[in-house]
């Protein structure tokens, strides 16, 4: 864990010490977990359906390449010394081939997992951004700290299923 990500209870305590003495009056604090807020929006669920099943041939493709790959050591094992030299290097070079590009495979299909998936979550965190302060503006809250920099708070305090409410509310789901 890096220094800064250490520091980031530690500034969020202070800060809501800091606002409750400046303040003078009551501080309204609500907590929430951003990240499952985030992934359990019904606008995640649909994009994490989509993405499966958009990348469903690409996963098949890698299977039948992996079970091609076993065939293929199944066959020299079982065949060991009976194949001549040339039929043994012809199946070792196929599967050398195949594993070749199945790993170009996988690393294509991480690659554009990954991408999609940072971009659809990066839209989604935006947004529930922008929910979280109008719910707290209609909560009264003056502050809302992410509750894993967050030591202890009472489960009254907790906003996170109200903020999956309001961002399924505020983004429907288009079908």
């Amino acid at each position: 864990m890096s220094f800064r990500m250490a520091l980031k209870p530690l500034m969020a305590c202070t800060a809501l010490f800091l606002l409750s003495h400046v303040a003078g009056a009551q501080t309204k604090v609500g907590v929430i977990n951003l990240q499952k807020a985030v992934l359990e929006t019904a606008d995640i669920k649909a994009a994490s359906a989509a993405m499966e099943a958009r990348y469903k041939p690409r996963v098949t493709q890698i299977e039948t390449l992996d079970k091609d790959i076993a065939a293929i050591a199944q066959n020299l094992q079982m065949n060991a010394g009976k194949l001549t030299p040339a039929a043994e290097a012809d199946l070792n070079a196929q599967g050398q081939k195949k594993q070749r590009d199945v790993q170009r495979l996988r690393d294509d299909l991480q690659a554009d997992v990954d991408r999609d998936r940072n971009d659809i979550l990066q839209k989604a965190a935006l947004k529930m951004t922008e929910v979280v302060k109008k719910l707290s503006e209609e909560k009264g809250l003056d502050v809302v700290v992410d509750a894993p920099y967050t030591v202890f708070s009472k489960p009254a305090l907790d906003i996170t299923t109200d903020a999956t409410a309001a961002y399924d509310k505020a983004y429907p789901v288009k079908k």
